[in-house]
């Protein structure tokens, strides 16, 4: 072709944006740097991430992988603008899910979807993402950026996570659950990460505005403790707007559980409440024969449950299988050993409350409950 183009379509005409994304990998680089751990300290920019399963201690290890979004939860982050948490739910939703089995998470890959690239707005969520690494202990090794005009809207975004951890051969969970062992629940910050289809239906017919203060809020404390060691009793979410207190991460059990595993034995299984409540997630770490029955009477589900259940007229049993109504992880402990495996969940911060025991099971519904919530 002898003569230049001069009227074709470029790429950002099309609405793709290369050196926004660009420009955002450079802001991105000290908070990827930020979570470097043994096995990882490669930095982010080849084509594929790296971990050296050697230098984080391993010797014969199985990995185990999960990946996870945060749903509709992301919807509130984009209406009200508040982006710098949003990410701290996505590392939860997948490393919860790995230390359940047992397993180390030991790195950390995202992918962030949108209409048109914003790099301050993708700055923050990975600001998020890299603070729940830190927490969880893992590496942010890699990502991926797409900016998708036409298909989704401009402002809109969505994100998936995914996360591999290892444990060594022999130590997965779960293993050896029985009748007669005993749940401990641990609590969770509030919705955490599921059910917010039904939260944002409930808001519309509240009639409140994301901005507005959060009923639920005024004059309540939040219970237990953070990972770090930060306690949340006493922290009120008075002051907070109704998004700002929704949207309270989903915490991250990974540092305290970690220390449990490898302080005793005792531990049969452990269960991360997500999609499906307590119904749908507590089965699946259970044998044949085997159910639970809960006691309702002692769990303190936060307020913002029972403004949930009151303001949307939710029943018990939707509440139950739709949220985790306070209790964000279940650890389930040998009878003869509970009282220690308690001791050293308190020991690394935790809070742990006993919430019922495995019975036997041979037909109906596996996880019975008696007493009922206080919402």
């Amino acid at each position: 072709m002898s003569e230049k183009q001069t009227n074709g379509l470029t790429y950002a005409q099309a609405g793709v944006d290369i050196d926004a994304g660009n420009a955002m990998v450079d802001q991105i680089k000290p908070l990827v740097r930020s979570t470097r751990r043994p096995g990882a300290d490669a930095e982010i920019g080849g084509f594929g991430g790296l971990f050296d399963l050697k230098a984080a201690g391993f010797r014969d290890p199985i990995l185990v992988a999960a990946n996870d979004g945060v749903g509709t939860k992301v919807k509130i982050a984009i209406d009200t603008g508040i982006h710098d948490t949003i990410g701290i739910d996505l590392v939860a939703m997948c490393v919860n899910d790995i230390i359940v089995q047992g397993a180390e998470p030991l790195f950390f890959l995202d992918y962030f979807a949108t209409g048109k690239l914003s790099p301050d707005v993708g700055v923050h969520i990975v600001k998020g993402i890299a603070e729940g690494c830190l927490q969880a202990g893992c590496a942010l090794i890699g990502g991926e950026t797409a900016e998708m005009p036409g298909l989704y809207a401009k402002g809109d975004y969505d994100l998936a996570g995914f996360a591999v951890g290892a444990a060594e051969r022999g130590t997965l969970l779960p293993r050896d659950v029985k009748v007669g062992d005993v749940l401990i629940g641990l609590p969770s910050s509030g919705v955490h990460s599921n059910g917010f289809s039904l939260v944002r239906r409930i808001v519309e017919r509240s009639g409140l505005a994301w901005d507005a203060p959060a009923p639920f809020a005024e004059g309540k404390t939040l219970e237990g403790k953070t990972l770090e060691g930060k306690t949340l009793e006493g922290k009120t979410l008075e002051g907070k707007t109704l998004a700002q207190a929704l949207l309270e991460p989903t915490r991250i059990y990974v540092k305290a559980l970690l220390q449990v595993l490898k302080g005793g034995d005792g531990i049969h299984a452990l269960c991360h409440i997500t999609g499906g409540g307590f119904p749908d997630n507590v089965p699946r770490v259970l044998p044949e024969g085997v159910g639970v029955r809960l006691d309702l009477d002692a769990i303190a589900a936060p307020p913002v449950f029972g403004w949930l259940s009151r303001t949307g007229g939710v029943a018990e049993a939707e509440m139950l299988r739709t949220f985790n109504c306070g209790i964000g992880m279940i650890v389930v402990a040998d009878a003869s050993q509970a009282d220690a495996v308690t001791e050293r969940l308190r020991q690394a911060g935790e809070n742990p409350v006993r919430i019922g025991e495995t019975v036997p099971h041979s037909s109906g519904e596996r996880v019975a409950t008696s007493g009922s919530l206080k919402l």
